[in-house]
């Protein structure tokens, strides 16, 4: 069968109510306000606590290689023993047992024997891969234990520092740790990293400097 499309109905062109003039201030009026929008703070109802200056300043722990920032203190690692049994034992497991506790997952040598091999893997969990002894006694401070960080008192941080030392093989039983002998601890792992910028401890400059 033929098909009959019908007639075509004319179509008008289609008047635009408006003109370049108008439409070019309307844009910029329009990327005005966004940009303000975009400048203004946001506001979430009910999120959040405001922070005063004391809490802002409890914040600023962090304790460089040098050990300026140590606070005052002291600990041996006798101390550290009953320390770590109250306050770490719950998740780092008992004393010295190999299988399940402290020497698994902290200690790497033992004691008068520190570790000086190669640090893979488990290697590197315990404080003995440190280059410089004011890390152990900086992330203590702050994160232990996980149910209440930054609760230990510095003695205390003193005091577990050592007793973990002690028990890789870095310090004596009967050596004290406080904020002047803690820096001046040579750590196994030294030289195991990139050295430190600035370079520490610092280089002397030659007699012709």
């Amino acid at each position: 069968m033929p098909f009959n499309p019908g007639k075509s109905l004319a179509m008008g062109a289609f008047p635009m109510p408006c003109s370049l003039k108008f439409l070019l201030p309307a844009m910029i009026l329009a990327g005005s306000v966004a940009a303000l929008a975009q400048s203004q703070p946001r506001v979430y109802p009910g999120l959040g606590t405001p922070l005063s200056q004391a809490d802002i300043q409890s914040f600023d722990r962090m304790i460089g290689p040098e050990g300026k920032e140590l606070p005052p203190g002291r600990g041996t690692a006798k101390e550290g023993a009953a320390i770590f049994a109250k306050r770490c034992e719950i998740c780092h497991g008992k004393g010295t047992n190999e299988e399940n506790g402290l020497l698994r997952s902290l200690v790497i040598g033992s004691p008068g024997k520190p570790y000086r091999g190669a640090f893979y893997g488990e290697e590197r969990n315990g404080p003995s891969y440190y280059p410089y002894a004011t890390i152990a006694w900086d992330y203590i401070n702050r994160a232990m234990p996980p149910s209440n960080p930054g609760s230990l008192a510095p003695n205390d941080v003193y005091a577990v520092v050592a007793f973990l030392y002690y028990w890789n093989g870095i310090i004596k039983e009967n050596d004290v740790m406080d904020e002047k002998t803690l820096p001046k601890v040579v750590m196994p792992n030294r030289n195991g990293f990139v050295p430190a910028v600035p370079v520490y401890p610092p280089e002397k400059k030659p007699s012709w400097y």
